[in-house]
């Protein structure tokens, strides 16, 4: 039996509620277009419209997640499907929970011994002083349950920082200050025992932001990174590492840095990254002659057996 026919109904989610809600809608309708040339059958269904409900009323085999952010990508929906028993593309309900939280995340990699700048919790009444002489400067501000740079703030002085966590906290009630790392930034994508080359970003403005992430067209994307091949290779093991230490599946994406001493420094994990046509998975796995087609079917490829990340 073909893969095309073994994967049967699929149902792509996309939308949501959360305030990635429109880079989903993208995320969502690329792969919808995808299986559609690959000759799936396969429907699109905002989850924000009919919630379960109407999910189940489309009676799908299994599910793309192509959601981001809280509701979608945090394991609430993972243990929604648990329950009604439809298989679905990534990390089960605790790697999808845990990546979505910064903090425990740095938590883990931490007591592994794996690399991570050095962060704490602030509170509306924190001592901004005695977070930048324990941090030192610059910061970066950020919500503990958002991605896609939604919230985030590079802060320069102890005065700058009560307004930056006041941003960030209009986005989720728990907000991390982090040792920012000056030097060049990577992303390592992963896809079922496949570590991708790595990309290394440049924002025009200097800082990867929501803008330079969807809507510029000036921030580059070096493919290949142009790290000498141990290095590249040094990189894509600690990003392995990371993902499997969360409890990542299927498929996935780590954000890095590296120093100017040339160490890697873990920021973030993705458990359900971008597909839009900015997006860093897709490009990785075209340089190494996947087209997007074949990543999609190779994604919904580990809802049918055991692939771990």
């Amino acid at each position: 039996m073909s893969l095309v026919a073994k994967l049967g109904r699929v149902v792509v989610l996309f939308g949501g509620s959360s305030a990635e809600r429109e880079v989903s809608l993208n995320s969502g309708q690329a792969v919808l277009s995808a299986l559609a040339r690959a000759g799936v059958d396969a429907v699109g269904y905002d989850p924000a419209e009919g919630g379960l409900v109407g999910l189940e009323a489309l009676a799908p085999d299994r599910v793309f997640i192509a959601l981001h952010g809280r509701g979608g990508e945090d394991g609430t929906l993972q243990g929604a499907l648990e329950l009604l028993g439809i298989p679905y593309t990534g990390s089960g309900v605790l790697g999808s929970a845990l990546g979505m939280d910064k903090q425990r995340t740095k938590l883990v990699w931490q007591a592994m011994g794996l690399p991570t700048p050095e962060a704490e919790m602030l509170g509306p009444n924190a001592d901004w002083q005695d977070v930048t002489r324990r941090l030192g400067l610059p910061l970066i501000v950020k919500p503990v349950h958002e991605g896609s740079t939604l919230g985030i703030s590079v802060v320069h002085s102890a005065e700058s920082l009560a307004t930056a966590y006041h941003e960030a906290a209009q986005f989720d009630a728990r907000v991390m200050a982090e040792r920012f790392v000056q030097g060049e930034e990577y992303t390592v994508s992963l896809v079922g025992d496949d570590v991708l080359p790595a990309i290394r970003v440049e924002a025009a403005g200097g800082f990867y932001d929501y803008e330079a992430k969807y809507l510029s067209n000036e921030t580059q994307y070096h493919l290949p990174c142009g790290l000498q091949e141990a290095d590249e290779a040094e990189l894509g093991e600690l990003c392995r590492r990371a993902y499997l230490a969360v409890g990542g599946e299927g498929w996935g994406r780590v954000d890095v840095m590296r120093d100017a001493q040339g160490g890697f420094w873990l920021i973030e994990v993705n458990t359900s990254p971008g597909m839009t046509d900015h997006s860093l998975v897709p490009q990785a796995a075209a340089h190494v002659g996947m087209d997007f087609e074949t990543l999609v079917l190779r994604i919904l490829a580990c809802t049918l057996e055991n692939c771990p990340a």
